[in-house]
């Protein structure tokens, strides 16, 4: 029988994770499994709690949004710990790209029965952030803006939080002239983002990268160009179904090490946790990590 640690982050989504946590554990318990509970205090603290239970051979529970999960599977990356995934953020992103179910008795079989599946993950270096690694995507543009503002938004949680944040970002946002490399290769265009995709989803289900496989060793980068706001707004709807890479606007190429530069410090963030500046680099790590999904 499987042993458990979860790490939680009591302010995910704006609601408690230890509440999305609870009828999980009972069902856990009543099976036989052992389950401990751990509190973080910020994410550099839920990273070290996770490496020590993984160290002593526990399934390590990221309670929590795509922040903590990110966070704390970028931690567990190339130990060979086992990384279970408990939504109960805004996003869940990453959850959504694996499949998971919401429902806690769903939850449970996977997590007490399912053999771990070796996904990639993604390393993150800048100069002026220290090296990181993250599990979903790296976006660099107008997307980091609408993130930052969701995050700080006091009014809205949930999707309608980055819908709200992606309308004021595209209304203050001027194109960047952007330098992409990917695997040596160089794209130079004007546009509004550039991701590097692990994960098909970020912002709540938007399917940015619908092409995108958490297995595959591959980065799927999106490039969005120049367009008249109007567009550009239409283009968010898109995101909902992946529709936005059927526009002449939208360039997909796919690689193992993209670097990202602009012509100005254009934000850029990972998981919803990172925010820094260009340049940076983000590189897949092929089934680095073990996952139960």
């Amino acid at each position: 029988m499987r042993q458990f640690t979860a790490v939680v982050n009591p302010t995910a989504g704006g609601s408690t994770g230890a509440a999305a946590l609870l009828p999980l554990a009972k069902l856990l318990r009543e099976a036989g499994a052992e389950l401990e509970t751990a509190y973080s205090d910020s994410l550099r603290h839920a990273q070290e709690l996770a490496r020590r239970a993984g160290e002593r051979g526990h399934v390590v529970l990221a309670v929590g949004g795509d922040g903590i999960v990110g966070g704390i599977g970028g931690a567990l990356s190339g130990t060979g710990a086992v990384l279970g995934l408990v939504p109960a953020g805004r996003g869940n992103d990453f959850a959504r790209a694996l499949g998971l179910p919401t429902g806690p008795a769903e939850l449970a079989r996977i997590l007490l029965r399912n053999e771990p599946r070796a996904v990639d993950t993604i390393e993150v270096e800048s100069a002026v952030h220290d090296r990181t690694v993250v599990l979903g995507s790296v976006y660099a543009g107008v997307d980091a803006v609408a993130n930052h503002h969701a995050n700080t938004s006091r009014l809205l949680r949930g999707p309608a939080s980055y819908y709200a944040g992606g309308l004021r970002a595209v209304a203050g946002w001027r194109a960047a002239a952007y330098r992409v490399t990917v695997d040596g290769v160089v794209h130079e265009r004007r546009g509004y983002t550039v991701v590097a995709a692990n994960s098909g989803y970020y912002g709540s289900g938007r399917a940015i990268a619908p092409g995108a496989r958490v297995d595959d060793g591959l980065l799927d980068v999106v490039m969005i160009h120049d367009a008249p706001r109007r567009l550009f707004f239409a283009l968010m709807n898109d995101l909902k179904t992946g529709a936005h890479v059927e526009r002449p606007q939208v360039e997909i190429v796919r690689g193992k090490e993209i670097r990202i530069e602009a012509d100005r410090a254009v934000p850029y963030g990972a998981d919803g946790e990172v925010e820094a500046a260009l340049p940076v680099t983000a590189r897949i790590r092929p089934g680095a990590l073990r996952v139960l999904c």
